[in-house]
């Protein structure tokens, strides 16, 4: 079972912030050997959304209000699922839970720049492809957008 918490970057514990980079270094470095740099003064304006299974982070994403990533979107962003924690469903749960939090804190619609190989998991939440495939440090990518009603 995964208990999902969300909070601005200035409720984050020191535990939770180490916890949250020690993740994404984990799947985005390590696990995909893609050297970047994930600490982009980002998570400041952020909603950061944690999924924990016995009191461990297995999934997690970042949440931007408009303007931080895209001028005239909102955005979610470091979608990850642990590699022990995968095939669970909890990166659906993660998902519909993003989308419904953007919604509610931010309004309006939401742009993903996806891993290409993704764009089908994105695409069964309403995402729509809106650009051709582009390089994201060495890694196939897609821009999505959600419309919001």
């Amino acid at each position: 079972m995964i208990v999902f918490k969300q909070k601005r970057f200035e409720e984050l514990s020191a535990t939770e912030l180490y916890k949250i980079i020690q993740i994404r270094f984990e799947v985005f470095i390590c696990e995909q050997t893609c050297f970047y740099q994930d600490l982009d003064d980002k998570d400041f304006d952020s909603i950061h959304l944690m999924g924990y299974n016995n009191n461990e982070i297995v999934a997690y994403a970042r949440l931007l209000p408009k303007g931080v990533s895209y001028e005239n979107y909102c955005a979610i962003g470091r979608v990850l699922t642990k590699e022990t924690a995968r095939r669970k469903g909890y990166g659906i749960e993660l998902m519909k839970r993003a989308i419904e939090i953007c919604q509610q804190e931010f309004g309006g619609d939401i742009k993903i720049s996806a891993q290409q190989y993704l764009e089908k998991f994105y695409s069964d939440f309403g995402f729509k492809t809106v650009t051709e495939m582009y390089y994201e440090d060495q890694i196939p990518h897609v821009g999505m957008v959600l419309k919001v009603d």
